[in-house]
């Protein structure tokens, strides 16, 4: 089984015993990990440690999950996953929008908390050189460089919406399935949402297009998913 080197994982989760046999699991797995029991204190250990990933729960005291994920991800770009109670269509994606690149639901097993950790890890490597520079219109990716620039104008993109536009200005003109892009760009063979792929185009739009309402780069083909296009 192969990890990163020195990967780190912090868990946020107000319930004690939760916390507990979750980071007994990821430490089973070979994982080094931070556990908080409210935002504040993820916070102060988040600044303090770096993680590769951060599971955080929604239903925090004080600081909820929400605006901790988007505290975080004001000034980062770590793979975030937001863990609820339910499959509620709203907490999802209220989660997602709040910067979150996955979800997991309680209760989860041992063992799709580790699939869907290795998913991510794998995720997060690099993406392997071929590319120099990738234009459409206005719109310039250069993937070896992990930047985006538009109209010269560098982009702060997540390393999911990086992935995302990636996969998609790699084949241009291509469409691409909901289900392509989760195997893709999550890596998820057996699991996974097509929310995760509608709402990161939405936030990928805002950043990307001029006007997200109206998008001219990362357009929906009706009924069969999304493809970039200059």
């Amino acid at each position: 089984m192969l990890h990163r080197v020195g990967t780190r994982i912090l868990t946020v989760e107000d319930d004690e015993r939760i916390r507990t046999a979750v980071k007994l699991a990821l430490e089973d797995e070979g994982w080094t990990v931070d556990e908080a029991g409210s935002g504040e204190e993820a916070i102060e250990l988040f600044h303090r440690g770096s993680p590769d990933v951060v599971l955080i729960d929604i239903m925090l005291p004080g600081i909820d999950g929400f605006e901790l994920c988007s505290h975080l991800r004001k000034t980062s770009d770590v793979t975030i996953v937001m863990v609820t109670a339910r499959a509620d269509t709203h907490d999802v994606v209220a989660g997602l929008e709040a910067g979150a690149d996955d979800y997991l639901t309680k209760p989860f097993a041992p063992k799709e908390l580790s699939a869907r950790i290795r998913a991510l890890l794998r995720r997060i490597r690099p993406m392997s050189p071929g590319h120099t520079k990738l234009v459409f219109g206005d719109l310039e990716i250069i993937p070896d460089e992990g930047k985006v620039l538009r109209a010269g104008v560098e982009l702060h993109l997540t390393k999911t919406e990086f992935r995302l536009l990636v996969e998609l200005g790699q084949n241009p003109g291509r469409v691409f399935s909901r289900e392509t892009l989760l195997d893709k760009v999550w890596g998820y063979d057996y699991f996974g949402d097509g929310r995760l792929v509608d709402v990161h185009v939405r936030r990928l739009r805002t950043k990307v297009e001029a006007d997200a309402a109206n998008p001219r780069h990362v357009v929906t083909v009706r009924g069969l998913g999304y493809r970039l296009q200059s």
